[in-house]
């Protein structure tokens, strides 16, 4: 049965590599948008950042970690709250590009995505007419082609080279049950240690539905595989955010929201910011007599090691 403090933590995915400025102009795109969007959703209640950055000049996925730096210090300076850096970066990225902003920064925590697997965004492509950006509809269309590399040598690399050198730990991203079986075989080889936060993904073509029966399943094997040995949180993509993280949070998960997972705060509403979205399962999860766990909190309960020992 996975760990349940009492509390729900609440991460914040700020911007991703998913969602091209077309999308939305509320998505953060420059250094000094991640970081004044990072810091609201920090105040606003999440306990984890979830960061990706952006070339300012056109809004596209970049793995700099110069430009990872404009926004790390600023984010550490304000808030409380634990920085988890990407190490899946973006569509196209060489797994040496993915890791240069985390080994530079030294973070308490990482993403890492636990296999390799078909990752469209081609079906976004039905929505637009045109677009500001030419990379955008590349972007777009090149999914339809591609595969998230994530093989077991690129996972063992990052374990050492990041985890067991830096004392880094990880968001461990599990999109199918697949990924589940992938942690576990670490697990058993003791390349990866308890407490784990294992994230599951649903809505994500490539990856398991969207369906409040595969939730239910995904933490069903999660408890087999890990036991108490294990923090379980939900994220869903697109209008399937809010309602499967709220039934995750009534199972007794943690949450992630964040306008890389989903644009929207309603139905046709774009959201204007990632904090609105944090405010709006802040309001659900209290309404449900669940509380919501602060950075100190979410630290303890995960084992890291802490914000003084960043290099950011």
């Amino acid at each position: 049965m996975a760990r349940n403090t009492g509390k729900v933590i609440i991460t914040c995915a700020v911007t991703g590599s998913i969602h091209t400025p077309t999308m939305s102009p509320y998505l953060p795109l420059t250094p000094d948008d991640v970081a004044a969007q990072a810091i609201e959703a920090a105040e606003a209640g999440a306990a984890i950042l979830h960061l990706h950055a952006r070339d300012a000049k056109d809004g596209r996925p970049t793995p700099d970690p110069a430009v990872f730096m404009q926004f790390l210090p600023r984010i550490k300076q304000a808030t409380d709250a634990v920085v988890n850096i990407t190490t899946g970066g973006g569509h196209g990225m060489t797994l040496q590009e993915r890791l240069a902003a985390p080994l530079a920064a030294s973070p308490e925590m990482c993403s890492l995505n636990m296999g390799s697997m078909n990752f469209g965004l081609f079906p976004m492509l039905n929505r637009y007419k045109d677009f500001k950006h030419d990379w955008e509809r590349q972007h777009l269309e090149n999914s339809r082609d591609f595969i998230f590399r994530n093989t077991f040598k690129d996972i063992e690399y990052v374990l050492k080279n990041l985890g067991e050198a830096h004392g880094t730990r990880f968001e461990f991203e599990c999109y199918d049950v697949g990924h589940l079986y992938n942690l576990a075989h670490f697990l058993e080889r003791g390349l990866v240690k308890p407490p784990l936060f294992v994230q599951t993904i649903f809505g994500i073509l490539g990856g398991i539905g969207p369906d409040p029966e595969n939730v239910v399943h995904m933490k069903t094997i999660a408890d087999k595989l890990f036991g108490d040995d294990y923090c379980w949180s939900v994220l869903a993509g697109g209008r399937h955010q809010l309602p499967l993280i709220t039934v995750a949070a009534i199972m007794g998960g943690n949450v992630r929201v964040g306008l890389e997972d989903s644009l929207y705060i309603g139905k046709g509403q774009l959201a204007k910011s990632n904090a609105e979205q944090v405010r709006r399962i802040r309001t659900i999860l209290e309404n449900l007599s669940l509380e919501i766990a602060t950075p100190a909190e979410a630290r303890a309960g995960l084992a890291l090691k802490g914000g003084d020992r960043v290099t950011f």
